[in-house]
């Protein structure tokens, strides 16, 4: 890629639109990414201590699943980089726990690492999860504790010619951030195809947003969605039916013998993890390859478990 310097002096000559519109959609990139290094040394979160932040909207996304905006003080941005996760805290006392406990437990926002004064998370608030189920019964006005950014994977632009994503449930939210990354970057080439499995049609995540980014971006975005239980038989249903299957990923992710070009993300529940790539290891390392994904050829530094 040309210079900066040489950039602005060839743009004053006088190049066809095309070149030039090229140009302006460059130097307002690099300006967003100027302006977001500068707002980076204030943010609303902190990886050294926990925060707490009031809860300022929620709302119903399935039976079991909502999205949640906390508000960041001073409208402040959380500033996270990609791809990374935050800690939430709470003292939680569960069936048969003689007095409160803390449980800490990992989520990735959903919401634009700039976006001013909140973050916005997508839960899903399970009967038997502790966390998951304390969040879901909070109200407008409630406060949680938070703390991060904790990488992940740090993401740099075309350092990938393709990236596979597969997801289950709310596996889907690192997929996100790491889209959305690359999405909003015109000068990152990196082609994305996501899976996105589920357990039927009205469980599939943020579908509104995902379809939105497919069409904005069919070139650098697809997507193929797998449910367990379609409705109606399935007469009606464009996408996968049952599990995960090797030749859905055949189909749909970058292949192993595409080498250090292509990267495949999995994030999703137990069972979808051990079947599609062996889940991480105790100690939160990547642990072994195994699953679909060995057995297909592909290599431990192909592939990312969130």
């Amino acid at each position: 890629m040309a210079s900066a310097p040489k950039l602005l002096a060839l743009s004053r000559l006088a190049f066809p639109a095309g070149l030039c519109a090229a140009y302006a959609t460059y130097n307002s990139y690099e300006s967003a990414l100027t302006a977001q290094a500068d707002a980076a040394k204030a943010s609303g979160l902190t990886p050294d201590a926990f925060t707490d932040l009031k809860l300022i909207k929620k709302e119903k996304l399935t039976h079991n699943s909502y999205m949640l905006r906390f508000e960041l003080p001073d409208g402040q941005p959380a500033n996270l980089p990609v791809a990374s996760c935050i800690l939430t805290k709470a003292s939680l006392q569960g069936p048969g726990d003689e007095q409160p406990k803390v449980v800490v437990r990992p989520y990735t926002p959903v919401s634009a690492p700039d976006a001013p004064g909140h973050l916005d998370l997508v839960i899903k608030a399970y009967a038997q999860g502790k966390m998951s189920k304390h969040m879901g019964e909070l109200k407008v006005g409630d406060s949680l504790a938070f703390k991060g950014p904790i990488m992940k994977y740090p993401y740099s632009a075309n350092t990938k010619k393709a990236i596979g994503m597969i997801a289950g449930g709310t596996g889907i939210t690192p997929m996100l951030q790491v889209a959305d990354a690359i999405l909003a970057n015109p000068a990152d080439k990196t082609k994305v195809s996501l899976l996105f499995a589920n357990v039927s049609e009205g469980d599939i995540l943020l579908k509104d947003k995902i379809d939105a980014m497919a069409a904005a971006h069919p070139d650098r975005f697809r997507v193929h969605y797998v449910v367990d239980k379609p409705r109606w038989g399935g007469i009606f249903w464009k996408g996968g039916a049952g599990y995960v299957t090797r030749d859905m990923l055949a189909a749909h992710m970058p292949a192993a013998s595409s080498g250090s070009d292509a990267l495949i993300m999995v994030c999703g529940p137990p069972g979808m993890m051990a079947a599609v790539s062996g889940d991480k290891a105790q100690d939160k390392s990547q642990g072994e390859l195994t699953g679909l994904l060995k057995a297909m050829g592909y290599s431990a530094q192909q592939v990312y478990k969130f």
